[in-house]
């Protein structure tokens, strides 16, 4: 039973599915693992890295999808690897269902069983396999280091003989992995951190990591079963808006993490609310690929606003490459420990799991 995984479009994907410590603990499962030549040679990892552990190079991704009844993928597979993808095969990776629409079809056509980590349900079995938890908690750091480096200013306070430097003071809204993570970071530098979110039982994380949490009124109830936001009502909205009027004249960085899933990030920052910060403020917007919490977030650009920056993210984990793919491959590695069995020495597709049923997606 043979593993395969081919490399990534390096034009906007440099994470791998699979490294040498993961693609061993396959192997002690039993398995076969199949790559690509210089698979991960772009992040410093040389194809004898993976032999030393077992692994077989094949000379292109052509070899290496015929070859293996299992493929894992970081993305969804391009139009020419689709074609190429045999009948009968399993395919794992993050998808992305609502992006991917056409490409999927045309693979479920052809009798290929597809599991998107990212529809994995939020529950203590699953949380080795959490592909979201793992990159989110990388976003959030990475977001406060890209703002610092950005901000061109000290972030934590300064007592000198030339007099007191103030701190920083952050705002981050949304505190979900990416938001708490970018909440410690920000402390851990020395800024004032303050949070928002639509779920209330956040705000003792939040107060946990030494941030002030903001607070709109309501009566409705925020959080989905699966412990992810829903959105919100209009007249929720409108309270948000008038206590982010306070908190953005207050704010020299803005950190934007919130997301629904299923659906376009909700537009949190209006145009005036923008122009509310000082100049040489930063909007930072995590979810600028999903359409964005803030006006004048445009994805993979930086926009200047009457001087305050409005950075549109994009492809982020491009940026921390290496450290993705590990922790990626650990969480493919445990979805893979799952799915396969020992004793029938094949994958056990058993949609009274849980978490096999809700990631293996029937039709979009």
């Amino acid at each position: 039973m043979i593993v395969g995984s081919t490399k990534e479009d390096l034009t906007f994907e440099k994470r791998v599915a699979l490294t040498p410590e993961t693609a061993k603990s396959i192997i002690a499962l039993g398995l076969q693992v199949y790559i690509e030549k210089d698979y991960a040679s772009h992040l410093g990892i040389q194809d004898n890295e993976y032999t030393k552990v077992g692994v077989e190079i094949k000379a292109s991704s052509n070899e290496v999808l015929n070859l293996s009844k299992a493929i894992i993928k970081v993305n969804c597979p391009s139009e020419s690897e689709i074609s190429i993808l045999k009948e009968n095969t399993i395919l794992i990776g993050m998808i992305n269902p609502l992006k991917n629409k056409d490409q999927i079809n045309k693979i479920i056509n052809k009798n290929i069983k597809i599991f998107s980590l990212e529809l994995l349900p939020r529950i203590t079995r699953a949380q080795s396999m959490d592909v979201l938890s793992s990159q989110s908690n990388l976003a959030g750091y990475r977001a406060v280091i890209d703002c610092v480096a950005e901000f061109e200013k000290a972030v934590p306070m300064m007592m000198t003989a030339a007099g007191t430097v103030p701190a920083a003071k952050v705002l981050v809204i949304g505190a979900g992995v990416a938001g708490l993570q970018a909440i410690a970071t920000a402390k851990r530098l020395g800024a004032i951190v303050s949070a928002t979110d639509v779920r209330a039982a956040s705000k003792e994380q939040v107060e946990s990591l030494g941030g002030k949490f903001l607070t709109v009124e309501q009566t409705e109830d925020m959080e989905t079963a699966g412990g992810y936001a829903k959105e919100t009502s209009d007249d929720y909205k409108k309270k948000q808006a008038e206590m982010m009027k306070e908190a953005l004249k207050k704010n020299d960085i803005v950190i934007c993490t919130a997301l629904i899933p299923g659906k376009p990030a909700p537009r949190i920052l209006t145009e005036d609310l923008v122009k509310l910060m000082k100049p040489g403020s930063i909007v930072y917007d995590l979810a600028a690929e999903q359409g964005g919490n803030s006006a004048y977030s445009e994805a993979g650009k930086i926009n200047t606003v009457d001087g305050i920056k409005v950075i549109g993210v994009k492809s982020l984990m491009n940026r921390l490459p290496l450290t993705a793919s590990s922790l990626y491959a650990k969480n493919l590695f445990s979805f893979i420990r799952n799915l396969y069995s020992k004793e029938k020495k094949d994958f056990n597709i058993n949609l009274e799991d849980e978490i096999i049923e809700k990631s293996l997606i029937k039709g979009v």
